[in-house]
């Protein structure tokens, strides 16, 4: 107790308490996280005050710097061209927006200032993952099975998703593939010697409620990723590898066994391998004028193909964040007969961003994530990074790479749950790495 009380110890858990307190937040929904992070900021200026800017700046600092700095100068840009042409009534929008996206800087910051000395205590936030991604894939069985989840919602019978506690958004298949993984982790680096027997039991227990969960929430792309992820880990970490190699055997049995006996997961990823095909045929004739184009099948290229035009309206610095909504509807080329003519955005991180911020923002992020890749994976596992103490930084790291992983759809990167798991999942990865980079020379 006061040990606990301890001003630096009190420091580091409330802190921490906060940072695991997220995996609740995106639950809640987006006024919790807003909620959340604006404590941790708050927080931690009242904590470190003016020290938490005192950091060892390097180049990937200042490139995450140059991003935002653009984006503020794009809609500053942006909203001056919508003013003087009389274009867009909530002048000054974009600049707002812009402004208030800056908040993931500082997220960005103070991460890298607490991990750089050791502040935070990454058990809580491991264990709140494990706790509530568990949570999500039981209130989905349950409304499997009684038709509405714990709190009554009810999923539409024309949609073949399952939503869980998150009600009318489905997106809880995400929610799995994105905080699941640190479930795994848990025994193996916080209670290794204490639970190392249980662990061969346990690690594999979850995987199947996991795959079971995401298989449910009838969210396909999120099932790739995690698949995807498991199967990076097993190949690239080989302290984990003894603990999964087995699931390698185990899962595709669950899947083969859940697709056969459940129609709605059957007719769910036959119509996912359908519009695959359909897509790559449309891709390989290049005919994107012909009617049936227009219909259901192609949704996915579909809003994709509304990228090129809108992105060369302002090619160079993009048209701001959150514009691709207004520049869509008066892009060359728009087709006024087609049924679709657009979405809130084009469903790619990397479109996006090209879209919102241009080429110059396409080149700075992509050297951010790349900068980031090459010091936590490629100098972990091919350039014989060897620091023992470095297997906290694998889930989030491999998390990174599923995030930015080009070839997926996504929502919207500049939305706040995306950008919060974002910016706190490569702080995180980037900071660990640069210690860890460093504590290798040293």
């Amino acid at each position: 107790m006061f040990s606990f009380l301890h001003r630096n110890n009190f420091q580091i858990n409330f802190l921490s308490g906060l940072i695991a307190f997220l995996p609740l937040s995106f639950i809640l929904g987006n006024t919790f996280i807003n909620i959340n992070i604006i404590l941790f900021l708050v927080t931690s200026i009242i904590f470190f005050g003016g020290n938490i800017f005192k950091i060892k700046y390097n180049l990937l600092d200042k490139l995450v710097f140059s991003f935002f700095i653009l984006i503020i100068f794009t809609g500053i840009y942006n909203d001056i061209y919508f003013i003087v042409n009389d274009l867009y009534p909530a002048g000054y929008n974009t600049i707002l927006k812009s402004f208030f996206f800056l908040r993931y800087f500082l997220i960005y910051l103070f991460i890298r200032y607490l991990v750089e000395r050791n502040l935070i205590n990454f058990k809580y936030f491991f264990i709140s993952c494990g706790i509530f991604s568990t949570f999500v894939c039981f209130d989905i069985f349950y409304q499997a099975i009684y038709g509405k989840d714990i709190f009554g919602y009810l999923p539409p019978e024309e949609l073949r998703k399952l939503s869980g506690p998150f009600g009318d958004e489905y997106i809880a298949g995400g929610y799995i593939q994105r905080f699941s993984l640190f479930t795994f982790f848990i025994l193996p680096i916080f209670y290794k010697d204490k639970f190392k027997k249980i662990s061969f039991l346990l690690i594999p227990l979850f995987a199947v409620i996991f795959l079971l969960g995401i298989l449910f929430s009838g969210n396909r792309m999120p099932f790739l990723l995690f698949l995807m992820t498991g199967i990076l880990i097993i190949f690239f970490h080989k302290s984990a590898r003894k603990y999964l190699i087995h699931l390698a055997i185990i899962l595709p049995i669950i899947f083969f066994i859940t697709y056969h006996f459940n129609e709605k997961i059957r007719d769910n990823y036959e119509s996912f391998y359908e519009r695959i095909i359909n897509i790559s045929l449309v891709i390989k004739s290049g005919d994107y004028k012909n009617p049936a184009f227009d219909s259901p099948a192609y949704d996915y290229l579909r809003e994709f193909s509304t990228f090129y035009d809108t992105w060369l309206m302002n090619k160079y610095i993009g048209g701001g964040i959150k514009n691709f909504r207004y520049y869509c509807h008066v892009r060359p080329n728009l087709d006024k007969k087609a049924k679709f003519k657009c979405n809130m955005h084009p469903h790619n991180y990397y479109l996006e961003i090209l879209t919102e911020t241009g080429i110059v923002g396409f080149f700075i992020i992509s050297s951010i994530f790349l900068f980031i890749l090459y010091i936590s994976i490629i100098k972990k596992y091919f350039l014989n990074f060897s620091n023992r103490d470095n297997h906290l930084m694998v889930p989030f790291m491999f998390l990174f790479f599923t995030e930015v992983f080009p070839i997926k759809t996504s929502g919207s990167f500049f939305t706040t749950g995306n950008a919060v798991y974002f910016f706190l999942i490569m702080a995180i990865t980037a900071s660990l790495a640069i210690k860890y980079n460093l504590n290798e020379k040293n």
